[in-house]
């Protein structure tokens, strides 16, 4: 845990060492803020990839510039975990499950177009899930490729619930277009 707090330190001292002049909210417009649309794939990590065989999802956030290399925003979407065609019931989960996080997006883009560094932290609500605990904490760190219009990035998503046996993990690839603010 203490070397995540250092980690997360660094990142945080890094964006600063980059920050230009900061935004407020009130200078909103398309050449700072978007509306992020997009699909993704992955396959199930630990105990749910005996289960699971992949995920299929909808990935949406609204994304403000801070600085010109340094965004924030919401993060939501739809991910769907589908049951491997004779994988008995697991933990409650029957014919695959759902996952619907809504959390914070931080981003650095250290160039206008080119690779960037980002993380969502929030909370996933599950869904088709019957045991008592239907959600969980959840991260997704990603690194990947953007430019005006289109963001394709890898990511690794890890959903921590109460219950340590049945943490959601997965890993893939996602697209998403930049729908710009009027």
């Amino acid at each position: 845990m203490k070397k995540f707090y250092i980690t997360a330190l660094a990142l945080i001292l890094s964006v600063s060492a980059f920050a230009q002049t900061e935004r407020s909210l009130e200078e909103i417009d398309r050449t700072n803020s978007w509306l992020k649309v997009g699909a993704l794939i992955g396959a199930p990590s630990s105990a749910v990839g005996n289960y699971s065989s992949f995920v299929l999802g909808l990935d949406v956030a609204a994304q403000f510039l801070r600085t010109n290399n340094f965004g924030v925003g919401i993060a939501t979407g739809y991910s769907k975990y589908f049951e491997k065609s004779e994988a008995p019931a697991y933990q409650g989960m029957n014919d695959g499950f759902g996952a619907i996080p809504l959390g914070l997006l931080l981003r650095f883009y250290p160039q206008p177009e080119g690779i960037f560094v980002g993380t969502d932290i929030g909370y996933t609500f599950l869904s088709g899930v019957t045991s008592v605990n239907t959600g969980g904490a959840y991260i997704r760190p990603m690194v990947g490729y953007h430019n005006y219009d289109w963001n394709v990035f890898a990511y690794y998503n890890h959903i921590f619930r109460p219950e340590t046996t049945i943490d959601v993990q997965s890993v893939g690839l996602a697209i998403t277009r930049n729908l710009r603010f009027n």
